[in-house]
């Protein structure tokens, strides 16, 4: 079933609606140089310590702690996957696991320009992520670790923007 903006989609009685999106907040992730390992057999690596930062937004507030970092593999000029694991603190004292996956792909020339901390336009860089977000089971927070999250992500020279929702 295809639609157009004329003609959402209104499934059927035996069809399963398209999942929606709530905007839950936005990470500001601050980074410090990144550690280069070498062309391995997985492509180049490459390893960035995650600094600090603040997250913000109607459903999650508070810091990113100085307690994570991003793995990131690059299999082809053109292609970045991306493991970034790190902690948050709520502004009401609870913490937060993330652990993020993210594509990012672009022309190579941008991407060269990115890993060399130069600005390059967002709309250029396909950058989207699977983040899952956890917390202690008996906290307000708990509810994260029963639905799913996307984001979209942007990378300045000094951090990475990532723009949470959650799959309704």
């Amino acid at each position: 079933m295809t639609a157009t903006p004329e003609d959402p989609i209104d499934p059927g009685p035996d069809e399963v609606a398209p999942p929606g999106l709530s905007y839950l907040a936005t990470i500001d992730v601050d980074v410090d140089a990144p550690i280069t390992i070498g062309s391995t057999v997985d492509g180049l690596r490459k390893v960035v310590p995650i600094r600090g930062g603040r997250v913000s937004g109607p459903g999650l507030s508070g810091d990113v702690l100085d307690a994570g970092a991003d793995f990131q593999q690059y299999p082809t000029d053109t292609v970045a996957h991306l493991a970034a694991d790190y902690v948050l603190r709520t502004d009401d004292g609870h913490h937060v696991l993330v652990e993020n996956r993210a594509l990012r792909t672009g022309s190579s020339s941008d991407l060269s320009k990115l890993m060399s901390g130069e600005h390059v336009d967002p709309g250029r860089i396909y950058f989207r992520c699977v983040p899952r977000l956890s917390a202690d089971r008996s906290g307000p927070y708990a509810w994260m670790s029963d639905v799913l999250f996307i984001g979209s992500g942007v990378r300045s020279p000094n951090g990475v923007r990532i723009d949470i929702f959650q799959v309704l």
